[in-house]
Formats: structure tokens, C-alpha cells, sequence
């Protein structure tokens, strides 16, 4: 099924759902995508059910639902067009990058596939958007296999931080106004007892800086180089 047949709700869908396996946080399920989308349960199943019919999903009964071949094709392309139009606000119009991701949610909708790669040449083919997350290329996703969340990552070693979620503008600010920014290299210490936070320490810097869970399940990192 071409992309422009898909409406904009299974569209949405299919990019929650390739996010949602790229993330590995947990398996993606019907109540998760209605809670993303703020919907009912009752509509996401019946949505999902449509595109298990098209053939883009695989979806058991009170099971989790994944992406066929072709889901993960069509997924790519809407996860691509979202990142790169993230990129392009921030770097051409100026967005801060706590600004774009529904501006992004919104035009990922009408922009062709011309306008998408002519955004991309103009932006010298980016690899990750200004929240460090992949834009997958044309042929493929991109490779993001030695990322973890912030939250389980080894401690005494030093990492360096790759992306953001920018599900939360609350929280892409937060994390600014520390210093936590893709590029940054950090080490984690080890846990303290009775402590809910992940404590970090960044290059340069002395002092640690406590991370709650919920920011701690937000960020990737990876080994330094």
C-alpha cells in the first residue's frame, strides 16, 4: 500500500510503532499507542486492526504488535521525513529544538517525498537530528545497536551521549540548561543505596548531577570511542 493511500492516524501509527521497537524499552502494544495517541483503546485496536489487514503489522491478541516488511518500509519513510524536517527547522529557520517536534508531527503529513530529499541535500545529508535520534537513508535504518538508555548503562566508564527523546519539551529543556546535549561525554557512578536518581558526571566537569528516572529513561548513550 503506498504511503499517500495510508491516512494520517495510520500513518501515525506506524511511526509510534517503528519508534517504539527502535527504543527496545518494552514490547509495543495496543494500549501503549492509544495512551501515545491519547485515544481510546477500543479505537487504536481497530486501527491496528486495519493495518493488520493491509498487511503492515502483525498484531496476536493481547499480544504486542510489530511491523511487517512493509510496515517497516512505510515506517521508514515517515520516521525519515519527521527527523529531517526536525533538522530543518532547527538548523535553517531557527527552532529551538525543544520547538519542532509537533511542527514536525503536523508537516511530516503533506510534505512529498520530492520536497523530503531536496530537504535532505540541503542539509549535506544529515545522520541524526538535532535530538542525536537516526534518520534511517532510503535503503535502510540507520545503525543505532550499541545505544542504551541512560538508565541502565555500566557505571566507571566513560560514554558519551547520543540522543534525547523529544516526546517532552519540558524535558529537552532540562536537559539544556545541564549540559546534556547529543555529543556530550559523561560516566555514570555507582548507584547509591536507597537512591531513585542516576548519577552522572560530565567531562569537565567536578560536581555529579542526579538524573531522575524519568530523564534517565529518555537518553542514549553508547561507549566512547
Amino acid at each position: 500500500m503506498p504511503l499517500l493511500d495510508l491516512t494520517s492516524a495510520a500513518q501515525d501509527y506506524l511511526k509510534l510503532i517503528w519508534i517504539g521497537a527502535e527504543r527496545a524499552a518494552a514490547p509495543v502494544t495496543v494500549g501503549g499507542l492509544a495512551k501515545s495517541l491519547a485515544i481510546s483503546a477500543s479505537t487504536a485496536s481497530e486501527g491496528v486492526r486495519k493495518l493488520a489487514e493491509a498487511g503492515l503489522v502483525v498484531h496476536a491478541r493481547y499480544g504486542h504488535v510489530e511491523l511487517t516488511a512493509a510496515g517497516r518500509e512505510q515506517a521508514a519513510v515517515l520516521v525519515r521525513r519527521h527527523r529531517l524536517l526536525e533538522t530543518f527547522l532547527v538548523e535553517i529557520l531557527g527552532y529551538g529544538w525543544d520547538e519542532v517536534h509537533g511542527e514536525a508531527d503536523v508537516l511530516e503529513h503533506a510534505v512529498s517525498e520530492t520536497l523530503t530529499e531536496r530537504i535532505d541535500r540541503l542539509l549535506g545529508h544529515p545522520a541524526r537530528d538535532p535530538h542525536g535520534a537516526p534518520i534511517p537513508s532510503t535503503e535502510s535504518a540507520a545503525d543505532s545497536e550499541n545505544e542504551v538508555l541512560l538508565s541502565a548503562a555500566p557505571a566507571g566508564t566513560w560514554l558519551t551521549l547520543t540522543r534525547v527523546s523529544d516526546a517532552d519539551p519540558a524535558l529537552l529543556r532540562y536537559c539544556a540548561g545541564l549540559g546534556l546535549l547529543p555529543g556530550t561525554e559523561l560516566t555514570v557512578a555507582e548507584p547509591r543505596p536507597f537512591a531513585a536518581g542516576t548519577m552522572v558526571r560530565l567531562t569537565g566537569q567536578e560536581a555529579g548531577i542526579e538524573i531522575g528516572p524519568e530523564a534517565a529513561d529518555a537518553i542514549w548513550v553508547c561507549p566512547r570511542p
